[in-house]
């Protein structure tokens, strides 16, 4: 699909510049909460900031609805509704410049987890998200001499220096979120909590532990592995463990399809850490055949076709 609209047509290089320093904890029930200040900016840097978000948007070719499984990668980005995340807790913040929120020390720039740099034309705004290098960690400040070159010689460079990529994580534009990196996106937005607790969810289902025989050693499997979190919730959103004809065919055909599976007299699926992965495979549907070459296939998706 094109690029929304709400990004593809803002005019960048006529807009205001404003950039914010974010900082980042997580509330007792799980939700991030992000603390931003306002940090001014030279004209220099503004312009050089609306050249590098330019070729940032410039870079996208395609752009694909975000899927648990889905990759951003080189021209292809992903799209999700930023309803749908915790975006607003960072524009709202942006959206009320009050004076109080703007940095004066140094103490507030360190230990930034990811600054905003926010575009505004007209009643217009976008926010280009990017996380935050070692440059901005007090550690590294602490464990670094900084040196410049110049003159033909390095020197010291006695003013604290920060880098600020000229790549971009993900646009925040009207509905829209845009990513370019799918890690980071998660990781600002703390998506992958919800992944988790889709996951917890998942677990005391009914039918998802009826067909096993001990669902203990598949949860020992996912863990915390972010790639792992997303299989089981997309095992979740596909259903195939509800579908008692599915599960027949698997018990059926297993052992024809190359799959790791054991099955227990009672027909349920028995979790070892040796089967999990062919589990979590086969519930996703991912394993496939080919009746040319009589090859099996793992796929890391799958569209239907007919």
């Amino acid at each position: 699909m094109p690029l929304p609209q709400s990004l593809a047509n803002f005019d960048i290089h006529n807009s205001t510049v404003s950039v914010w320093l974010f900082k980042k904890s997580i509330a007792p029930e799980g939700a991030p909460r992000f603390t931003g200040r306002r940090v001014d900016t030279d004209e220099e840097l503004d312009n050089a900031l609306k050249v590098a978000l330019a070729q940032a948007r410039d870079s996208i070719q395609d752009v694909t609805p975000y899927t648990l499984l889905a990759a951003a990668q080189d021209g292809i980005a992903l799209r999700i509704d930023a309803l749908e995340t915790h975006a607003d807790a960072i524009t709202a913040q942006m959206a009320d410049p009050l004076a109080e929120k703007k940095v004066r020390s140094l103490k507030v720039v360190q230990n930034t987890k990811f600054y905003v740099v926010k575009l505004t034309h007209g009643d217009s705004a976008v926010h280009a998200v990017r996380s935050t290098d070692n440059s901005w960690q007090s550690r590294q400040a602490r464990s670094a001499i900084s040196v410049i070159f110049k003159d033909e010689q390095l020197g010291l460079n006695e003013e604290p220096a920060f880098s600020i990529s000229r790549h971009v994580d993900f646009f925040i534009a009207g509905e829209d979120i845009i990513m370019l990196s799918k890690p980071s996106f998660e990781k600002v937005l703390s998506y992958k909590q919800a992944h988790a607790e889709d996951f917890v969810a998942l677990q005391v289902e009914p039918a998802f532990a009826a067909i096993f025989s001990d669902v203990a050693p598949l949860v020992t499997f996912v863990g915390e592995n972010k790639i792992h979190l997303r299989r089981a919730c997309v095992i979740r959103q596909k259903g195939h463990y509800l579908d008692t004809q599915f599960m027949q065919r698997l018990r059926d055909n297993f052992q024809k399809c190359g799959l790791n599976l054991m099955f227990g007299q009672d027909g349920k699926l028995v979790a070892t850490p040796e089967t999990c992965a062919d589990i979590v495979r086969a519930l996703l549907d991912h394993r496939l055949s080919s009746i040319f070459s009589e090859q099996h296939y793992d796929v890391p998706d799958a569209t239907a076709v007919a």
